[in-house]
This record gives C-alpha cells, sequence and structure tokens, in this order.
C-alpha cells in the first residue's frame, strides 16, 4: 500500500513542532485530525511511529521521518518545475533577498513584471544571504539574491551580477598601507586613537567577508560596534559614532549622506548575484524578471 502524502505532511509537522496542538495550528486542522491521520499512518505502516508521554519518535518514525521529509521535498520541487514548464501565469514567484538589495536591484523591475504578469504575485521573503540560500534549496523560494563567493554546493547554482567593490562611510578614516612602516610623531600619535568599526553580525555571510578583508586594511588600532543590518550601519555612521565597512551599491540608496566615502579597492573578492537549485527549471516569467535585473545592474554600472 501507498502511503498517503497528506498524512505524511501531518507526521512531519508534528515531529517539527513536537505538539498535536501546535501542529495542528501550523496545519490550519483540528487537534482530532491531527491525532486521527497520525492513527490511519500508524495503521498503513502497521507499527508505533510516535510515544505521546514524554512526547518523542519511536526508531520506525525517526526512519519515516528522514523518507518523508525528503519526499515532500522532491514533490515541491517537481511542482514547482511543472509550473515553470506550464510557463506560469497565474501564482506566486517567491524571491528571498535582504532588504537593502531588494532596493538596490528590485523595484524597478518588479514594476515592470507587475505590469506585464499581473497574474502572478510577487512575494518578497526578508533574509540574509545565507539564509535566502537555505530557502531556495529547500524550494521554499524560486529564487534568491545573494552576496557570496564562487558557489561550491552541489544543489545549488550561483549567477553572478556584478562583482562588489566596498566603501568605508564615516569621517576620520585612514587606511595604513601595509608598507607604511615609517611613521612621523604625530601620526604615531593618532593612530593611538581608537576607530570604532560599525560592523553586521557574526551570524551574517557578509561579516565573514568583512572579516576576510580587514587584515588587508591593516588598521592598527580598532573597536568593533555590531549592528543588524547595513541601513543601521549607515545611520550609526553618520551620526558619528564611527565607521561603516558596507558593500558600494549599499550608498545607492540613499541620498544626502555626508559623511565621507572611502573607496576599499581590493577589499574583498565578493559578488552579487542570484541562487537556483541545480537544474532547476525556469519559467519564462523568472527568465524576464532575471533580464530585467541585468538591465537594472547595466543601468547602475553606466551611471557611476
Amino acid at each position: 500500500m501507498m502511503l498517503d502524502i497528506n498524512l505524511l505532511k501531518t507526521f512531519v509537522t508534528l515531529a517539527e513542532y513536537k505538539h498535536f496542538g501546535k501542529a495542528a495550528n501550523a496545519l490550519h486542522m483540528t487537534q482530532p485530525n491531527v491525532s486521527l491521520h497520525l492513527k490511519q499512518l500508524e495503521q498503513q505502516t502497521r507499527i508505533k511511529l510516535i510515544e505521546r508521554s514524554p512526547f518523542q519518535l519511536t526508531q520506525a518514525g525517526e526512519r519515516l521521518l528522514e523518507t518523508s521529509q525528503r519526499t515532500l521535498l522532491e514533490l515541491q520541487i517537481c511542482q514547482a518545475d511543472l509550473n515553470a514548464i506550464n510557463d506560469l501565469k497565474i501564482g506566486t514567484l517567491t524571491i528571498a533577498v535582504s532588504d537593502i538589495i531588494s532596493r538596490f536591484l528590485l523595484i524597478r523591475p518588479f514594476q515592470k513584471f507587475k505590469a506585464q504578469y499581473p497574474g502572478i504575485d510577487l512575494t518578497l521573503l526578508n533574509t540574509t544571504s545565507s539564509q535566502a540560500s537555505s530557502l531556495v534549496k529547500n524550494a521554499q523560494a524560486d529564487l534568491g539574491f545573494v552576496i557570496s563567493k564562487e558557489q561550491h554546493n552541489e544543489s545549488l547554482h550561483f549567477v553572478e551580477l556584478q562583482e562588489l567593490s566596498w566603501c568605508a562611510l564615516g569621517n576620520g578614516f585612514e587606511v595604513q598601507m601595509a608598507d607604511n612602516h615609517k611613521r612621523n610623531d604625530a601620526k604615531e600619535a593618532e593612530s593611538d586613537t581608537e576607530l570604532t568599526l560599525i560592523l553586521l553580525g557574526h551570524d551574517t555571510r557578509t561579516r565573514d567577508f568583512i572579516d576576510e578583508g580587514l587584515p588587508s586594511l591593516n588598521l592598527s588600532n580598532y573597536r568593533v560596534m555590531e549592528v543588524g543590518s547595513v541601513d543601521a550601519q549607515i545611520d550609526w555612521a553618520e551620526a558619528g559614532f564611527g565607521v561603516a565597512i558596507i558593500p558600494e551599491f549599499a550608498i545607492s540608496t540613499k541620498q544626502y549622506l555626508k559623511s565621507k566615502i572611502t573607496p576599499l579597492t581590493g577589499f574583498s573578492s565578493t559578488s552579487l548575484g542570484y541562487v537556483v537549485r541545480q537544474n532547476q527549471v525556469l519559467s519564462k516569467a523568472t527568465k524576464q524578471l532575471l533580464g530585467w535585473v541585468d538591465e537594472e545592474i547595466n543601468c547602475s554600472d553606466e551611471s557611476k
């Protein structure tokens, strides 16, 4: 007997929440129906899958969970590909992207998209680059726009749109060249002043790239102030609390910046691009959106 997909979905959700009531809420079902689905699944498999007090999966439940998660993911990916092959004109296109990248890349392309494909809803998931990659991998997003180095991920394909340039935003910033060993007394005194770098938190991929690039700046004395977004970096730097190290494109979305902008040539070899699943079928609408995004990048480059 083939196992019922709906029962498997209930079982996977129950295993995730480890609570019948919470699983029922997530599935928009009643708690008795969740219990009924579990009972029917145990009848089909002829084995106990869950111990209720305390809640835990049996050995059979662990084995079924592993297979069920893969099966449901494959079905979700298959449905996305079928929609693309069917030249989806009604439905939802889900994009995972950070707020700062979406404002830089997507506003005008989205306007064009909505005019040409009014039946397709565009959904934005505001995420970090790492989260965007994970959402695409798990078929929870159709596209992910990310800051990245060359991807080495068997399940994802990365397409570079633009090589990133970095800059330091803030007054009083001085890049100390690695070969500048001789300083006069005035400069030595100046180097004793502790510089505040305003950086993203360690839970972001962008911070990893910044940490890799910091030694190239040869800064003698600095402290780090961590904030939660590029917008926050810019605001704190503008308020005079330190120097923000950010991708140059981030300041293109800001007008009337008063702080000094210092280009950081060769700071970090990173790219702005998008990720899709390996061998993912892209619909005509998705390809058109990516074409408009590419045009947006080219217009931005020409305006520099």
